[in-house]
């Protein structure tokens, strides 16, 4: 699943993709199997996700992961979709 994270600082709202490499790290961190989002996740694991993203885009953030998530006033979910999202399968009329 990718999911699309809005970030919030005192300085500046951004927003970043998880990856393939972010859902990994996350799996890694938390012992824990992708699919398990479907129970939903806690802050940490989405402070996490969007720390990850962050620095897989080229952001600077800071090098500990608990300085990163105290410089966010916000973060929130504002977009999902499926990693390997299936299609219909063509019908003889297409």
């Amino acid at each position: 699943m990718q999911l699309t994270i809005q970030i919030t600082t005192p300085d500046e709202q951004y927003q970043v993709h998880t990856d393939l490499f972010t859902i990994v790290a996350w799996e890694r961190k938390f012992k824990t199997k992708s699919s398990k989002m479907a129970d939903g996740i806690g802050m940490e694991d989405l402070a996490f996700m969007a720390y990850e993203a962050s620095k897989n885009t080229g952001r600077i953030v800071p090098a500990v992961f608990d300085d990163f998530i105290k410089k966010v006033v916000k973060i929130e979910v504002v977009g999902e979709e499926e990693s390997n999202p299936t299609h219909e399968a063509p019908t003889a009329d297409s």
